[in-house]
């Protein structure tokens, strides 16, 4: 809360303007005369009220709510950054409410609940607090995002996790910094930049700003893109000592990913059995309550069968039912991803 020591005609006039009063209700509201308040407009800080004026101006600020006194505060101090408290709490409810829709891929109304927080200020405004919620929406959004397919370009993830990368980078918390670098190799990949992206996932597997969890899911990632290479012997390898950290560390979710993982490697590789075996696991152990998770696990199943002529249709009828749940929730990277299985069959 700002206080004052003395006050001029400068604070008065910002506490009225603070208030969003006239100065005829300012004069009211005070119980002092209108020409007091006009006086007070015209010669700012050149003049200074009575010792009993100033008591009252003192109980009109003390009585003031936390918005007028971020407006009180806006106006004296303009190139001040300003931090609100009951602002932030708010903006971290919606954070942790943008979480959970995220994760059930309610796109629209996560993208409404951080759009009007980033739209609302400006970072270069804020305090340290505020900046980091700044971040933390940026990032969020680009998880958005990059779950919608929008990967390149001014409005994309890559953008997104750029800016929030440089704001964490400012307030030097260097574990947020390197879990954005992990979401820009994840963007590397998906935009066809493999060699960068297990080169990236490479020295981020031993980065020691990462949790242990974050560096084994770094290290799988190597793996997914050495297999996208075609490069997939040596991926199962790197996967296989991925799903024995994910074990030790107490990861069943992770753990069964890992195992839908291996066995699209292990396709890739020709090892039919074996694919079977690993997405067999993955199908058993792994959660599908959220709908990304139910289309990649479907995709990945549909693209196994589709490897045997022997379930081909099975295969294809596996892909459908993927493929209208990511219409449904407009997963448009992995319906490019479908579509590029089934021409890949087709061809």
């Amino acid at each position: 809360m700002v206080s004052v020591q003395q006050w001029t005609g400068r604070e008065a006039s910002a506490l009225r303007a603070a208030l969003r009063m006239s100065t005829r209700a300012f004069a009211e509201h005070l119980g002092v005369a209108l020409r007091t308040v006009a006086k007070w407009e015209s010669l700012g800080a050149e003049t200074q009220p009575r010792p009993d004026t100033q008591a009252i101006l003192d109980t009109a600020l003390a009585r003031a709510d936390s918005a007028a006194h971020a407006r009180f505060e806006a106006v004296l101090f303009p190139d001040r950054k300003s931090g609100r408290p009951a602002d932030y709490e708010t903006w971290t409810e919606d954070i942790e409410r943008a979480v959970v829709c995220v994760s059930r891929q309610d796109f629209s109304f996560a993208s409404t609940l951080l759009n009007r927080r980033l739209v609302g200020h400006d970072p270069h405004r804020l305090d340290d607090k505020g900046l980091y919620l700044y971040g933390r929406s940026l990032v969020l959004l680009g998880d958005v995002q990059r779950d919608q397919g929008a990967i390149l370009g001014p409005l994309s993830a890559r953008q997104s996790y750029l800016t929030a990368r440089g704001m964490f980078s400012e307030l030097d918390i260097p574990r947020r910094v390197a879990q954005i670098e992990l979401s820009l190799a994840v963007v590397q990949e998906m935009s066809g930049q493999l060699e960068a992206s297990a080169h990236s996932y490479e020295l981020l597997a031993t980065d020691e700003r990462l949790s242990p969890r974050d560096r084994a899911r770094a290290r799988l990632w190597v793996g997914t893109a050495l297999s996208k290479e075609g490069n997939n012997t040596y991926a199962t390898e790197v996967m296989a000592a991925a799903t024995r950290e994910f074990e030790t560390l107490g990861e069943p979710e992770d753990w069964s990913v890992a195992h839908q993982k291996l066995a699209l490697a292990h396709r890739g590789a020709g090892h039919l059995d074996q694919a079977l075996h690993y997405i067999d696991i993955a199908r058993t152990t792994g959660t599908v309550d959220s709908p990304m998770q139910r289309v990649r696990l479907d995709t990945a199943y549909g693209h196994i069968l589709l490897s045997d002529a022997a379930t081909r249709n099975d295969g294809l009828s596996v892909l459908d039912q993927a493929a209208q749940v990511a219409r449904q929730y407009g997963l448009s990277h992995q319906l490019r991803s479908i579509e590029g299985i089934r021409k890949g069959q087709q061809g």
